[in-house]
């Protein structure tokens, strides 16, 4: 049985502050810093095998920690990436509600099939996150492997595993910063272990 561990990166100002940031790469804050080193020290308990990561920097920061701890060289994966935004990258939500209401409608009421101007629909991250996880067990049949990426992408994943309609990602699985989803993928498919989980993080790295 394969178990996997996804970790969405830690805080940047545009993940605090409402921005649309797939494409864009921004820094992790301070608190995303040590968000990472509480992932990393809950890491260093699992046993992981392999380390898989988004090249995204945001996400790169996040795993360096984990690789240390956990001995691990990381595994740079494009399609691990975030889901891209297209045109209203690196601008607030509810500013582009406002200005771009129609597209903003049509996407947020099935951003399955719809995608932003310019950019990603869900099901286009499904496609490419998917065989991310294929390449995971066909290298790591039965052993423990670790996933950093981003929001969306954890949400769109775990949706297409588990059934759930990927047009509902946005509102059926929270996923905060740093925290950790993990499944364990077996003969009869996979299983939902834990989603969201930030009990690492302590008060000062939340």
């Amino acid at each position: 049985m394969l178990t996997v561990h996804l970790v969405r990166h830690g805080e940047t100002l545009q993940a605090e502050q409402g921005y649309f940031a797939g494409d864009i790469d921004p820094p992790l804050t301070e608190l995303g810093h040590a968000e990472a080193d509480a992932v990393a020290r809950r890491a260093s308990a699992l046993d992981l095998q392999a380390l898989y990561v988004s090249p995204k920097l945001r996400a790169q920061a996040t795993a360096e920690p984990i690789a240390r701890a956990c001995k691990l060289s990381p595994v740079l994966d494009e399609r691990l990436r975030e889901i891209a935004y297209g045109v209203w990258e690196g601008r607030k939500e509810s500013e582009v509600e406002a200005s771009d209401a129609a597209a903003y409608a049509a996407w947020t009421a099935d951003p399955a099939r719809h995608s932003p101007p310019g950019g990603e629909s869900a099901l286009d991250v499904a496609a490419r996150a998917l065989r991310v996880l294929a390449r995971a067990e066909k290298e790591h049949p039965s052993g423990r492997v670790m996933l950093v990426t981003h929001k969306a992408t954890i949400r769109v994943l775990v949706c297409a595993l588990l059934d759930v309609p990927i047009a509902r990602f946005r509102d059926r699985l929270s996923c905060p910063t740093a925290s950790l989803t993990t499944l364990e993928v077996g003969p009869r498919g996979p299983m939902l272990v834990r989603v969201g989980d930030v009990n690492h993080l302590t008060s000062r790295s939340r």
